[in-house]
């Protein structure tokens, strides 16, 4: 994906960046236990963490055998056999970003279609009964509309392992990143949510929702 929004573009190459052994980053983890608290733990994020799933089941497992908690931050675009055992076996937490309700709306944020994978990952997640966030991107017009946000919360009410979505509201703070890359930052015109919009917003998904809550 590449997604309209991204504050972190810098993030979204799949070559590049630097090779670790599995148990010197678990020894990185063990060391910084300490400061973890009750609900500490390691959180994978990406770009996309679960491109590299096959990977991550020896870390996540190595983790485990410490008591650490774990936790994968997704856009959901990857079901494998690989993360699905990840997922079954291994990660306590996964936080899924939900892009857009619509397969337009989801080409026009991600640059790819299909959103219907997020939403069999969602499935598969459920189904192993394990807990689950839900994140997603204010913009306004764009993905915070009432009927884009009752849309989502119908879809997924009867979900029992969501234990909270994560409200992102839409900011302009990575332009300087698309520029340094040298690419079209599309949202130039985009506003920024008013409070009202993103109060508007939580009373619609606290119909739907355990917890709605603002980053």
């Amino acid at each position: 994906m590449k997604c309209v929004y991204c504050h972190n573009p810098d993030t979204i190459a799949t070559s590049g960046g630097k090779d670790y052994d599995i148990e010197a980053l678990a020894q990185m983890a063990i060391r910084m236990k300490p400061y973890f608290g009750k609900k500490g733990g390691v959180t994978v994020s990406g770009g996309e963490p679960l491109l590299q799933s096959k990977a991550l089941i020896p870390f996540f497992k190595r983790l485990k055998e410490e008591g650490i908690h774990t936790n994968i931050d997704t856009n959901g675009r990857v079901l494998n056999h690989f993360t699905e055992t990840l997922l079954g076996n291994y990660t306590d937490l996964v936080m899924l970003d939900i892009k857009h309700m619509t397969e337009d709306g989801f080409e026009a944020i991600t640059g790819v279609r299909n959103k219907e994978t997020t939403f069999k990952f969602a499935a598969y997640r459920e189904a192993t009964g394990k807990a689950m966030w839900l994140r997603y991107v204010l913009i306004p017009e764009i993905t915070n509309t009432p009927e884009l946000l009752h849309a989502m919360g119908k879809y997924f009410m009867d979900f029992k392992t969501i234990e909270k979505i994560e409200l992102q509201p839409y900011h302009k703070l990575g332009i300087h990143k698309w520029a340094a890359l040298g690419w079209d930052y599309k949202l130039n015109d985009a506003n920024e949510n008013t409070k009202e919009q993103i109060d508007a917003a939580v009373n619609i998904l606290k119909n739907y929702f355990k917890e709605v809550k603002v980053n």
